[in-house]
């Protein structure tokens, strides 16, 4: 019978590791910061550069440099980590049905989802800059991102439930589509469409910060640009197309490469709604399977690099977009 006390006795050894090297860290960390508060002179700047810099970078390599480099190498690995399989578990990834499917999903989810998105954040950004009341408007819109994705497709799923037709449906949209006599069809297994019907989710719950993030950067626009181009003649759609897109164009695109970031790393909406099941799995719910499900470590972690590798561009092209704004 496994006891309290008995954990405790085999967890203290590890505990107490943990805490001596956290002790000598802390303990290097504050000498080097006593000594760098003693020199003076030109050399200053340089030692406050590295005692401020090392223990960041140290920590950055302890919890992701390390962990990276050993999913990497486990991704070359068979399923119980035990011996060298080489790039057997990216070339199943690639010849698998089930987990091709899961990159068609996922590239579907990276291509429709970010765009909605920040085209619906502009369109509200814009329509309620000008407004009274504008605060509690985006207040009621920005309120979905207080709540988790895991509570929010818990609520979704509740709007898209089923019940046999001809009983009571408890689900809203089954319930509309009984009043105009239509038979509810079960949405989150009506396939290909259901993979909308999740993103749905996505696009409600990040639409508020995509709203918040481009209306704060329309308010940076100068009135003065405004007002020329209202001098101009420019007005409604044309301020908009002229004015109001290009000079935020480097937020949209911030806000673009979030929310595809986002969706790439989305695992909680799927995982809540569906559990990957009825053709939409997507490759953040079949790494968490095939890791703790199908306890295939090797296969998971290729999984997870290629997230890693999907990632890059789309953070490698907003760096570039923000350092040829800032050149200009």
């Amino acid at each position: 019978m496994v006891t309290w006390s008995g954990l405790l006795s085999n967890a203290a050894p590890k505990l107490f590791q943990i805490f001596a090297v956290l002790a000598i860290f802390f303990g290097i960390y504050a000498a080097a910061f006593a000594y760098g508060a003693r020199i003076k002179g030109k050399s200053q700047s340089k030692i406050a550069l590295v005692i401020f810099l090392v223990p960041a970078l140290i920590l950055a390599m302890t919890g992701l440099g390390i962990p990276a480099i050993q999913t990497i190498m486990e991704s070359f690995k068979n399923a119980d980590s035990s011996k060298w399989v080489g790039f057997k578990n990216y070339a199943v990834a690639f010849q698998d049905p089930e987990i091709v499917r899961t990159f068609i999903n996922t590239f579907a989810w990276v291509i429709i989802s970010p765009v909605i998105v920040t085209a619906l954040g502009l369109t509200l950004a814009t329509m309620l800059n000008k407004m009274k009341r504008e605060a509690l408007a985006k207040t009621l819109i920005f309120m979905p991102m207080a709540i988790s994705f895991v509570g929010g497709s818990l609520i979704w799923k509740f709007v898209y439930g089923y019940n046999d037709p001809g009983t009571p449906q408890t689900g809203l949209v089954g319930q509309i589509l009984t009043w105009l006599h239509i038979d509810p069809p079960h949405l989150l297994l009506w396939s290909p469409w259901n993979n909308g019907l999740l993103m749905i989710v996505y696009i409600w719950g990040f639409t508020g910060f995509a709203m918040v993030i481009l209306s704060a950067a329309i308010k940076g626009i100068p009135a003065e640009i405004e007002e020329a181009a209202q001098l101009d003649g420019a007005t409604g759609i044309k301020m908009f197309r002229t004015i109001t897109v290009p000079m935020v164009r480097n937020t949209i695109i911030v806000v673009l490469t979030t929310a595809m970031v986002g969706t790439l790393k989305l695992f909680d909406v799927i995982h809540t709604m569906t559990g990957g099941n009825f053709k939409t799995d997507v490759l953040s719910n079949r790494m968490f399977d095939e890791n703790f499900v199908y306890l295939n470590y090797g296969r998971g972690a290729s999984l997870a690099v290629l997230i890693f590798l999907g990632v890059i561009p789309i953070t490698y092209y907003n760096i570039r977009s923000l350092r040829a704004e800032r050149k200009r």
